[in-house]
């Protein structure tokens, strides 16, 4: 005796269709791939480039002004600036007005990587726009933005 079910095989189509939360996941992670592979030759992934991007200012950010921007938490900012500092990329110190907090720096080395990662990171988003152009990649954004 089999059971019937409760949600149609149709619908199941109908959400992998349909679903924006399912289209926006697989396009991040085929996304995610791109620069991933375009960023392996300098030894970055694109988390980290956008993570050592976020810290290439005029002042050392905080930490919360980082996780805000980059929409992560501070654990898991902790979590990936590790890598990162044992590498010799990013310096952390303590925010002299308030002790409690703490400053993130590009170290020269840090710096030199980002500069060779520039390029790539330019031609591989250049490549993806061509890629999206038969879309409106103005709205794309301003629609990704709206959600975030």
């Amino acid at each position: 005796m089999s059971k019937a079910r409760a949600v149609s095989f149709a619908t199941t189509l109908h959400v992998r269709d349909h679903c924006l939360c399912l289209a926006v996941q697989r396009a991040a992670r085929a996304m995610a791939r791109r620069f991933d592979d375009a960023l392996r030759p300098v030894g970055l992934t694109h988390g980290q480039f956008s993570l050592l991007m976020s810290l290439n200012r005029a002042e050392p950010p905080t930490m919360g002004s980082v996780a805000s921007l980059l929409a992560m938490d501070r654990t898991t900012l902790t979590a990936n600036l590790k890598p990162l500092e044992r590498r010799g990329l990013v310096k952390t110190t303590v925010d002299p007005a308030d002790r409690r907090g703490r400053l993130l720096t590009l170290t020269d080395a840090g710096l030199q990587l980002l500069q060779s990662a520039v390029p790539i990171w330019e031609r591989t988003n250049e490549e993806t726009e061509r890629l999206l152009m038969q879309n409106d990649v103005g709205g794309l954004r301003a629609g990704l933005r709206a959600l975030s």
